[in-house]
């Protein structure tokens, strides 16, 4: 790219799409930081390959995405599919990212031989020689789980942990479930007799506020939670 744009793109139903976008703006949109899809787009032209030139067929677009309406599909680009960044945007997101694992692991975890926090120099040396692949998008609480398990063989690490008590009503249930094991293990799930799904898990204390925000989204605000001794 020449700096002044970059690609959005999508493959879906193993048919790819692209757009061509301004690199702050997509960014912002992306982040949620702008509403306007139009800010964002060089052109309005949808591509199966832009470096070529090639535009998508009118079929091909109504098949994928239900529409031919060019904004209605970037934004769907751009919301659901991958944004190549700059050189510059994914240095900035990496590192933000990075101070946000290492601030999660000074929260939560403790040295168990001493039963105190590691210094965030300490965990920051330790991150440095592990290989570690930093998601620019991911919000790092939720990475800080996998940082943790490459991290226990050179330094040694607990988490301090809840377990919490879920209820969801069955009208939710099939896509929260999925959502609810990516933030701790569940130790106990039952279906009850009017379809609502409940579960006890366990998860770092630092990842409540996260969770709570996700299940909050994905079941519109209708759950129950409830934290265990």
């Amino acid at each position: 790219m020449d700096g002044k744009h970059t690609l959005a793109r999508i493959t879906v139903g193993g048919e790819h799409f692209e757009i061509l976008v301004k690199p702050d703006q997509a960014l912002q949109f992306k982040l949620g930081q702008l509403s306007d899809i139009s800010k964002t787009l060089v052109s309005q032209d949808i591509y199966t390959d832009s470096g070529k030139g090639l535009r998508a067929s009118e079929e091909k677009l109504k098949k994928a995405f239900g529409s031919s309406e060019a904004y209605k599909i970037a934004e769907t680009i751009l919301r659901r599919g991958e944004l190549q960044l700059t050189t510059e945007q994914r240095r900035g997101l990496v590192e933000e990212k990075r101070k946000q694992i290492v601030n999660f692991i000074t929260r939560n975890c403790i040295d168990p031989r001493t039963g105190a926090p590691h210094p965030p120099l300490r965990i920051e040396q330790a991150m440095n020689q592990i290989r570690l692949v930093i998601d620019p998008f991911k919000s790092g609480d939720e990475q800080a789980k996998d940082v943790i398990e490459a991290l226990r063989p050179i330094l040694p690490l607990r988490i301090e942990s809840l377990r919490i008590a879920v209820k969801i009503p069955p009208e939710y249930a099939p896509k929260a479930i999925g959502m609810v094991k990516e933030f701790g293990a569940v130790s106990r799930e039952e279906w009850q007799s009017d379809g609502s799904w409940i579960a006890v898990v366990e998860m770092p204390a630092g990842l409540h506020t996260s969770f709570l925000e996700r299940l909050g989204k994905v079941t519109q605000g209708n759950y129950q939670t409830r934290i265990l001794k």
